[in-house]
């Protein structure tokens, strides 16, 4: 069996709400979860190893929305005025 790699990751409480959602539907461990959304972007990406890393698209943009960090600096911010 492969070895695996282990880390701590904090995450945002509504980020971690949304992936155990996600995870939940899609019948896995938050941790899986997590897993098969971080390797398919790498997949996609061309960052695994053995793949030619593909360009980038040049009709890549951000929804209307969504161009705000999801980093918990930036929610605790928001979380902070929200309060206010």
């Amino acid at each position: 069996m492969t070895e695996t790699k282990r880390f701590l990751l904090r995450l945002d409480p509504r980020l971690f709400d949304a992936l155990r959602r996600w995870a939940k539907d899609d019948l896995r461990s938050i941790n899986g979860q997590i897993e098969y959304l971080l390797a398919d972007q790498a997949r996609r990406a061309g960052r695994l190893p053995g793949q030619r890393r593909k360009p980038p698209r040049l009709d890549a943009t951000v929804p209307a929305g969504e161009d705000e960090p999801l980093d918990s600096d930036a929610a605790i911010a928001s979380s902070a005025r929200d309060d206010a």
